[in-house]
């Protein structure tokens, strides 16, 4: 998962001009017949190499060849950008404020809700046409992984990879402990009951939960958020961010049950590098559980390449669903939860060619092409059909397709999100430093008010 930093408000980077590389507009040549216009954040030999070789090597020549052999006249540009994430989001603002841009592009997911505020952005079938409703893959795209894609329960984009989070546990420790394997807790109370068992072992910390504000995100989307949702509450829903609810000072009970109850370690919380730390620590055979993404376990543990390499990672590292607090208390009745991130390829809705703009788009996400585009590499994908035989060496991310993205849930793509959420990891750095909950939820409440004008628009 790509983790961006703190988005700028849409109007006011409407307001700013900054020289990067121009996007065609999509119209065609007087003589060339279609042009259409791919752009994206990658640039060969530079950010996102392999996606913008994809794109040239691939992409181009087989969809022109394809609608060459239905009688059409189609050529493709690719547009590449190699830019910091804010600079290029800027950039398709300000080429969409001026009705320009690319015919189709990259977004990171929790950009749409606030391009679709602002304009620009359109549902699909606003744009597309009926075809879009008919498209092959959505059957193959569980309907919780086209959140990614929805906003206000329209649909305008396309996810591309995308990824889960889940338990990760040390089966050595377990077995010392007298905990059971294969392991499935099936409430919180279930995880304090096996971190409770690992205390007794001397030198482990029983469980890490990321919390505080030094690992940023990293918390909300590991620790805060997926517990949020196994409360049965999203951060923001219905047209109003969660509060001080009932649901967030159940996370924060969970909090500090872990951290003042000595089964985590607090200090880890607040180093610059606690992140990391709990790597290497994990790795070492010194944490217990772990919560993380399946990123932990194809980059992090990964015994050749990982920065944390576990030569034993098969044997040693279990894994399994988060549960709701108590069975059927999360989003949507669920009995287990998870958060996932990624991004999204979008039409512009002022591109001269909407309806061959569609045909390029689902092209793109045609099986045949996003297998092409992992070029051998085992990647969670939106697509159930090419997990299904591109992971079938891989357990674990086989388990993140077929178990967690139907479960799955996506942070709101509105640009207020990124400091909300950093209200969120305050309030679990208050409670972890050894605040009361009550403080922690109200302080928090009190900042979300402040960030989103007002109680108004605030859910308690």
């Amino acid at each position: 998962m790509r983790l961006f930093n703190r988005p700028v408000l849409i109007t006011a980077l409407a307001a700013t001009v900054i020289a990067l590389p121009g996007c065609g507009s999509g119209a065609p040549a007087a003589d060339e017949g279609t042009t259409l216009v791919i752009t994206a954040n990658s640039i060969s030999g530079g950010k996102n190499s392999a996606s913008a070789e994809w794109i040239k090597q691939w992409v181009i020549p087989r969809f022109e060849a394809a609608q060459k052999a239905a009688g059409r006249d189609v050529r493709v540009l690719f547009q590449p950008n190699g830019v910091g994430d804010e600079q290029y989001k800027t950039k398709m603002a300000l080429d969409l404020k001026s009705k320009t841009g690319a015919d189709v592009f990259d977004l990171d997911g929790i950009w749409v809700g606030e391009f679709a505020q602002a304009g620009y952005l359109r549902p699909l079938t606003e744009v597309g046409g009926a075809d879009v409703e008919t498209w092959e893959g959505w059957q193959q795209i569980p309907q919780a992984v086209q959140g990614l894609g929805i906003f206000d329960g329209k649909k305008y984009g396309l996810p591309q990879g995308t990824d889960g989070r889940v338990l990760y546990y040390h089966k050595g420790l377990f077995k010392k402990a007298g905990l059971p394997e294969p392991w499935q807790p099936k409430s919180w109370q279930e995880i304090l009951d096996a971190g409770a068992a690992l205390k007794k072992l001397p030198g482990v910390t029983p469980i890490q939960i990321n919390a505080g504000t030094a690992m940023g995100e990293a918390t909300a989307m590991q620790g805060a958020l997926p517990l949020l949702a196994g409360t049965g509450t999203e951060i923001y829903s219905g047209g109003k961010w969660t509060g001080s609810s009932q649901g967030v000072r159940d996370v924060l009970e969970f909090y500090r049950r872990i951290y003042a109850g000595g089964l985590g370690d607090p200090k880890l919380q607040q180093e610059a590098k606690g992140r990391d730390k709990s790597f290497a620590e994990f790795a070492d055979g010194r944490i217990g559980i772990l919560a993380e993404g399946d990123y932990f376990w194809r980059s992090v543990i990964e015994p050749k390449v990982g920065v944390a390499p576990m030569a034993d990672r098969d044997q040693v590292v279990g894994y399994a669903k988060i549960p709701a607090m108590r069975p059927g208390t999360g989003i949507r009745g669920q009995d287990f939860v998870s958060m996932s991130g990624g991004a999204v390829r979008v039409l512009n809705p002022f591109s001269k060619h909407p309806r061959q703009a569609w045909e390029l788009l689902s092209f793109m996400h045609s099986a045949e092409a996003v297998k092409a585009e992992l070029a051998g590499a085992a990647r969670v994908t939106s697509r159930s059909d090419v997990n299904t035989e591109v992971l079938a060496g891989d357990p674990m991310l086989s388990f993140v397709s077929e178990e967690i993205l139907p479960i799955t849930t996506y942070r709101p793509g509105l640009a207020v999100y990124p400091q909300v959420s950093a209200a969120l990891q305050e309030a679990t750095a208050a409670v972890v430093s050894g605040r009361p909950v009550e403080e922690a939820a109200t302080a928090y409440r009190t900042k979300v008010e402040g960030l989103v004008g007002g109680s108004g628009n605030v859910a308690n």
